[in-house]
């Protein structure tokens, strides 16, 4: 019993305290929910903070990957155009190239031939140095035609003077204007009055009988100290190739010329018959064809 009522004694002791305490827990029990509420919505709101940051730092590694894949399909793809680019640009250098090669071949094999373009210019070189040899020959041969007419010309006008000038011919009483005392030699102009005979004038002259100044009246009788005018002039222009050409025709030049060009163009073609037979190619040919057309 006594220890029931110790124990009740004690209980009524601490009954005021747990009643003070109650009553304060009560009075407490508010502010504490509220600084509970506090607490948790801080703690919720540093793990939602914590997550937020979380999925913050994921979502900025899944975005990192995703545009390192993009970034690299897409580098990949710029890489393979410009890969093949460069590989339509290198074979179409190629092309050009064996377009190039071949354009120049088939030109020089079957269009321009160089070597019957070289026998060509060949031909045309030395069939230029035998018409340059033959044009020569004829420039020398008309040179010493017009030397040789012109010294007729000039004999003829010294004949012609000395028809006219016939009065001033020396006798055996008195000497003439020609005939100086004091020349060693009498002077041209003296011999060729003495080589001529006096020509009647024109005017004077019966009709019928008419001749050309500058030509030697025709005589039958010869003396023992004059000749007849054709035997002077021969003696004096010894000139053959001027006799040959006096006994020709008017138009003797344009028929050796004439007759120059045809042995050349037989001569041209004979040789290139020749060239031909050692060069067969069309090419070579119709040059040679075009060649004949010019000349």
């Amino acid at each position: 019993d006594m220890v029931e009522l110790l124990k009740i004694g004690s209980e009524i002791t601490e009954f005021p305290k747990e009643l003070f305490y109650r009553n304060r827990f009560e009075d407490t029990r508010q502010r504490e929910n509220q600084v509970a509420t506090q607490i948790q919505s801080w703690f919720r709101a540093c793990k939602v903070r914590a997550y937020l940051s979380h999925l913050h730092k994921k979502a900025i590694i899944i975005q990192k990957i995703w545009r390192g894949f993009t970034a690299r399909a897409r580098v990949r793809q710029m890489v393979k155009a410009a890969y093949f680019i460069m590989k339509m640009n290198f074979y179409e250098e190629m092309a050009v190239r064996i377009q190039r090669r071949w354009r120049g071949f088939f030109q020089r094999k079957y269009i321009h031939n160089f070597y019957a373009r070289k026998s060509y210019l060949e031909g045309v070189a030395i069939k230029n140095i035998l018409v340059r040899r033959k044009l020569d020959k004829l420039n020398e041969v008309q040179k010493r035609e017009r030397d040789c007419r012109a010294m007729v010309k000039e004999q003829e006008g010294k004949v012609y003077q000395a028809q006219r000038l016939h009065h001033l011919m020396s006798t055996k009483q008195c000497p003439g204007v020609f005939n100086s005392p004091f020349r060693q030699a009498p002077h041209e102009m003296e011999l060729l009055l003495r080589q001529v005979k006096y020509q009647v004038p024109t005017r004077l002259a019966p009709r019928g009988r008419v001749r050309p100044q500058g030509t030697p009246s025709p005589t039958n009788s010869r003396t023992c100290c004059s000749r007849e005018p054709g035997e002077v002039w021969e003696q004096q222009v010894q000139c053959p190739d001027l006799m040959l050409s006096l006994q020709t025709s008017y138009t003797y030049l344009e028929e050796a010329q004439n007759q120059l060009q045809q042995q050349e163009t037989v001569r041209v073609r004979t040789e290139t018959h020749t060239v031909c037979t050692h060069n067969d190619t069309p090419t070579h040919k119709i040059m040679l064809q075009k060649s004949y057309h010019i000349h």
